[in-house]
Parts: C-alpha cells; structure tokens; sequence
C-alpha cells in the first residue's frame, strides 16, 4: 500500500494517472492522512507527511525515495531507470532530487495552480 500526502496538489494530481499502473504491480494508494494510515504508521504527524511511504504486508515500512526504486524495480518497463538509481553518485543525485521535491511539493503545487482535493472535516 502506498501512502502519499492528500494535501499535496501535485501528489493528488499524480496519483489518477499513476493507480492503475500501480494496481497491475499489486499496489494500492493511499493519502496518509487517512486515519488507518496514520495509525498503522505510528509516527508524529510531521514524520508521516515528511515523505512518501509504502506500508508491506508485513508491518514494516519502505520510505522516501526508496519507495520509488521499489515500484521501479518491479516495472519491467521502468526498471532500467532503477537501475540507474542504485548506481553510486546516481543514487546520491536521486536522493538528493526526491528529497528537494518532498521538502518543496507545497510550492511547487502552488506554483503549478494545483490544488489538493477538498476532504470533508
């Protein structure tokens, strides 16, 4: 199960287009802010909506940009990029990349006119 922030324009406007690719690789998502989600996470909520995250069958957790070398790894079409990810230097510019993404996804939504779905309080 894949977990990405629901008040993320950019991650709200990715996730349609990327589900059914995901669903075929026998993932679903979710936004963190779900309540299951943040219970079966069981961190604050600033370090559950730090990064995206891939919660495994088996309670433990994949984080950050790792969750995305994992789904790459598993798409025959993507996994040449995965490969590119894991090489050293490579892997560092990746990291680096996905984490200036995460710590920026709120500007960039704004920037891009993206706006977040509303949720019913």
């Amino acid at each position: 199960m894949g977990a990405h922030d629901g008040g993320c324009g950019v991650c709200t406007a990715w996730v349609p287009f990327w589900a059914p690719t995901l669903a075929r690789a026998g993932l679903s998502i979710a936004p963190l802010q779900e309540p299951w989600v943040v219970e079966r996470a069981a961190l604050s909520p600033e370090a559950l909506l730090s990064d995206i995250r891939l919660l495994l069958r088996n309670g433990g957790q994949v984080v950050g940009a790792d969750v995305y070398r994992y789904v790459m790894r598993r798409l025959w079409w993507a996994y040449p990029l995965y490969v590119l990810t894991v090489v050293p230097g490579l892997r560092w510019v990746f990291n680096r990349a996905y984490r200036m993404f995460a710590d920026n996804r709120m500007h960039i939504s704004g920037a891009c006119g993206l706006r977040p779905p509303q949720r019913n309080a």
